[in-house]
C-alpha cells in the first residue's frame, strides 16, 4: 500500500529525515519507532501530505505521489491521519467532528457507518458533547473515529497511546488488532510505548538521528535488541 525510497525532509535549512526507506503492507501494522526528536512525526508528516518532502519517492497502492501533493490529495487517496494531540475540534459536537471526514468522500457515501459506534460505543452515546468536554482518552477515539469516517486504505496513527488511561489504551489496541485482521487497510504505528508496539507489530522501522536503523518483520526482530534501538 505503501512504499518509500530515499525520503528527505527538511524544515528550513536543517535536514530531520536522510535517506530513509520503508513500506507498508495491506493487513499489517507497522511501527515506526524511536526516542523523541528522531523524526518519526516528521515521516508521518510527509506521508499525509501535512509537510512536503525535500527528495525522494513515495508511491501509495502503486501510484507515484507527487512530492508537492497536499494532505488534500493524500486523504482523497485513502491515507487516514491521526495526529499526535489529536485535534479535535473543542467547539464542534462528537458528531460534527466526525462529519469533517466527509470531506474526501463521494456525497452519496457521506455517513457514519454503524461499525464507529461499534468499536467506539462512548461516543455514540456523546453525539452531542462538545469534543473540548470528552476527556483525553475519549479525544483520543474520537481522532482515530474521525480517520476512520473517510474509509483510509492508509492509517497513519501518531502516539496513540499518550496520556491515556490504561483500559483505554486496550481498547485502542483491540481496535488496531481489528482493523488490520480485517485485512482492507495498511497501518502506520508511530508508539514509545514500547510493549503496545511490539504486541501489535507486524514490521518494525526504527530510527536515529532521522535515519533508518533498523527494518525487518518479527521474525526477524529480537525484542531486546530492538528496545535496544528505540531507547535512550
Amino acid at each position: 500500500m505503501l512504499k518509500i525510497d530515499n525520503l528527505t525532509l527538511h524544515y528550513g535549512h536543517s535536514q530531520i529525515l536522510y535517506d530513509v526507506s520503508m513500506q507498508a503492507d495491506v493487513g499489517k501494522v507497522t511501527c515506526l519507532m524511536g526516542t523523541n526528536g528522531v523524526g518519526k512525526t516528521s515521516l508521518l508528516k510527509a506521508i499525509s501530505g501535512t509537510h512536503a518532502r525535500s527528495g525522494g519517492d513515495l508511491s501509495l497502492d502503486g501510484t507515484e505521489v507527487p512530492r508537492n501533493a497536499s494532505a488534500f490529495y493524500m486523504a482523497r487517496n485513502g491515507v487516514g491521519y491521526v495526529p499526535q494531540g489529536r485535534d479535535v475540534f473543542p467547539l464542534m459536537t462528537v458528531r460534527e467532528n466526525l462529519e469533517t471526514g466527509y470531506a474526501c468522500l463521494p456525497r452519496d457515501e457521506r455517513m457514519v457507518p454503524d461499525e464507529i459506534y461499534e468499536l467506539f460505543p462512548v461516543l455514540k452515546d456523546m453525539r452531542a458533547r462538545r469534543g473540548g468536554d470528552l476527556s483525553g482518552g475519549q479525544q483520543q477515539q474520537l481522532a482515530i473515529a474521525r480517520a476512520l469516517v473517510a474509509k483510509p486504505k492508509l492509517l497513519l496513527l501518531d502516539e496513540p497511546t499518550e496520556g491515556i488511561q490504561p483500559n483505554i489504551i486496550k481498547q485502542i489496541g483491540d481496535v488496531i488488532a481489528y482493523l488490520r485482521d480485517r485485512g482492507d487497510m495498511a497501518i502506520v504505528l508511530v508508539e514509545q510505548f514500547f510493549d503496545f508496539a511490539y504486541g501489535l507489530g507486524d514490521n518494525f522501522v526504527a530510527l536515529t538521528r532521522g535515519e533508518v536503523v533498523h527494518n525487518a518483520p518479527r521474525a526477524d526482530t529480537e525484542r531486546e535488541a530492538l528496545l535496544a534501538k528505540v531507547s535512550v
